[in-house]
């Protein structure tokens, strides 16, 4: 079982730490909303990873090819998602007050930032067809219940600790550096999302 947990933790890392769309905007929000709301974006990635890991120790192979069909329309919405986030980002620096970078921020609540982040990150059918995969390189994984249990739980808590590291370094940003600076980074971050999303739409 041990095994299972270590694997499960290898997967969730390698899954999170390269940097993709969902970690820009963990970071994005934790400069720009502090670790609160930063943790809760941070939450609902790692809940999608880990509801992967467990179709994909559930489900292996099978599930990955049942959601096959459904990648392009899956990742057009993606595209949606992530072009619309990015440019109402945009939009709201551009149009905050010069003088008064935040201003214009209203209050944000940490539950409807979990479900987006959860939902914006379960968007990718790619994830499971990840974990299906490592299950075949590694076939002693998922034979029993309390092994797959080991290797989700793995990968979701290693997954949430790479995530809330990425909340709790941007929040830290959020307190010490000159809003003028978070100002830049913000939009630096939306100009991110918006290349991510172009670069889903280049795949199609």
């Amino acid at each position: 079982m041990l095994t299972s947990f270590a694997a499960g933790a290898l997967a969730g890392w390698a899954i999170a730490i390269p940097v993709g769309a969902i970690a820009v905007l963990v970071i994005e929000q934790g400069i720009r909303r502090g670790f609160r709301v930063a943790a809760a974006a941070a939450a609902g990635a790692a809940s999608a990873d880990g509801i992967y890991a467990t179709l994909a120790v559930v489900g292996g192979t099978a599930l990955a090819a049942l959601l096959v069909p459904w990648e392009r329309p899956l990742r057009i919405v993606a595209i949606g998602a992530l072009l619309g986030i990015g440019l109402r980002g945009l939009a709201g620096i551009l149009l905050a007050p010069r003088g008064e970078p935040r201003s214009t921020e209203l209050p944000v609540s940490a539950t409807g930032t979990y479900l987006r982040f959860l939902a914006l990150t379960l968007l990718n059918p790619a994830t499971v067809i990840y974990f299906a995969a490592l299950i075949l390189a590694l076939p002693a994984i998922g034979r029993g219940p309390g092994e797959r249990a080991a290797f989700a739980a793995g990968a979701f808590l290693a997954s949430i600790s790479w995530q809330l590291l990425l909340a709790a370094v941007s929040a830290v940003a959020h307190h010490r550096l000159p809003p003028r600076f978070q100002v830049g980074i913000s939009l630096l971050g939306n100009l991110v999302i918006c290349g991510f999303a172009l670069a889903l739409a280049a795949g199609l």
